[in-house]
């Protein structure tokens, strides 16, 4: 597995939260946390934008994911609005989570509180060529629920 240095500024509303880490061996995501000084309340139906205290200096050719935790969703109805968010390399602000709330309850975020988890990955730049007709396949133009059973 191949490891990339990311060079984190904590910023004053971080606290004394903890950088973020890999909870197991094998672990995809890091988790982030809401680095906020009062509880959000994300209403149902609403979204909320939260700080997580940190800048990032991800390297170049890598993008950092923002992923829901899959708890939060199970559980609480808990989001990210956008997911997955982008986080590119020459981004230099806070990371900041958008999250939604789909279930019928209020949600109280609290500080420290676990809220969305990130991923690196590599990035793959494409460069476009203009032809004629694209190439064909068995599934052809056959669209959305197309390979689906019914």
């Amino acid at each position: 597995m191949t490891q990339i240095e990311v060079k984190v500024e904590l910023l004053p509303n971080f606290g004394d939260l903890s950088l973020p880490e890999y909870r197991t061996e094998h672990s995809a995501g890091i988790d982030l946390s809401a680095a906020i000084s009062e509880n959000i309340i994300i209403k149902s139906g609403s979204s909320a934008l939260i700080p997580t205290g940190m800048k990032m200096e991800i390297p170049e050719g890598y993008e950092l994911q923002i992923r829901p935790r899959s708890g939060l969703a199970l559980k609480s109805g808990i989001t990210v609005l956008n997911t997955p968010g982008t986080i590119d390399p020459d981004y230099r602000g806070e990371i900041a989570i958008i999250l939604i709330n789909h279930s019928s309850r209020d949600f109280t975020v609290e500080k420290g509180m676990r809220i969305a988890q990130g991923v690196f990955g590599k990035i793959e730049k494409a460069r476009f060529t203009v032809v004629e007709h694209v190439g064909g396949t068995a599934r052809g133009e056959g669209g959305f629920g197309h390979t689906g059973l019914k």
